[in-house]
């Protein structure tokens, strides 16, 4: 451990942004949060911890800074293609049976995920007949999602997994470049929709049949995954479907015979629940969202 910061330094820290800011850190694995603090610390020229509370504490603008250090915006579309291509092929058969699917992307960083799910179920034909939820805490990335538009370099990567994932097109059908970006096409954006959602904090807000939360759990202690996970299992209609990212498992947790995993290596679940379940889930209400009845 550096010498810039110790435990008690740290959670004095989480404590004081959640107070202050009303962001919930304090239940984020220790070893990711050194980490990402101790970049901290270089970026705003800060001797220690304390002296970065100080600063976040007289500076919202510092602190908005730091929340993109401490949530960490990285994904892409198509990550993982075997896990696009099994879902593909083991869970959209079983939405294409309900009348209207579901989806939350929960922790959609700057949507690219999203954007994939979304391209999905377009192919399939079942894209006019969804509704795909997308949160997350950090305000940048969602406002990015929103948009659809990214770096045009990064297309090919993103092209490489459509393919793997088994796209039934090429990637440069579903966007226009515009210079040195690629704006993605407003037939799929207006199906999601972008939200602000903690898993620290907040609670379940709608009725899903599949969840997608991957490379998500790994930053978060045992205490805040099952939270997590229990969020998840309430969201989930009986027998719903969850994705989670190829580190992360529901195995070892209090939640482990709640969720069967479906055939390979993917870290797809279905929920097990008696038949006669329902799913009850309250929560606030999200901007933009309609709160099911």
């Amino acid at each position: 451990m550096s010498l810039r910061t110790t435990d008690a330094q740290l959670q004095a820290l989480m404590q004081a942004i959640y107070q202050r800011y009303s962001y919930d850190f304090r239940d984020y694995a220790l070893a990711s949060q050194r980490r990402r603090l101790h970049h901290a610390l270089d970026r705003f020229q800060c001797a220690d911890l304390p002296a970065l509370q100080q600063l976040v504490m007289d500076s919202p603008a510092a602190f908005g800074e730091l929340l993109q250090i401490l949530t960490v915006p990285v994904t892409q579309m198509f990550r993982d293609p075997a896990f696009f291509r099994a879902l593909r092929e083991q869970v959209v058969p079983v939405l294409k049976t309900y009348p209207s699917p579901t989806i939350w992307v929960a922790g959609c960083c700057t949507g690219e995920e999203a954007l994939s799910l979304a391209i999905v179920l377009h192919e399939e034909g079942l894209l006019e007949r969804s509704r795909i939820y997308a949160t997350d805490i950090n305000p940048q990335a969602l406002a990015t999602a929103a948009r659809g538009v990214y770096p045009l370099h990064r297309l090919a990567d993103y092209g490489a997994n459509y393919a793997a994932a088994g796209g039934l097109d090429r990637l440069d059908a579903y966007y226009t470049v515009e210079h040195a970006t690629a704006r993605f096409d407003a037939r799929l954006l207006e199906k999601i929709n972008f939200a602000d959602h903690s898993l620290a904090t907040d609670s379940v807000f709608v009725e899903t049949q599949l969840i997608c939360c991957r490379n998500v759990l790994i930053y978060f202690n045992k205490t805040l995954q099952e939270r997590a996970l229990g969020l998840f299992h309430e969201s989930l209609c009986h027998r719903g479907f969850l994705g989670l990212g190829s580190k992360e498992s529901a195995h070892f947790t209090r939640f482990a015979a709640d969720f069967e995993p479906l055939p390979g290596p993917e870290k797809l679940y279905r929920k097990r629940a008696p038949s006669h379940a329902a799913c009850h889930y309250a929560g606030r209400h999200m901007p933009g969202m309609k709160h099911d009845e």
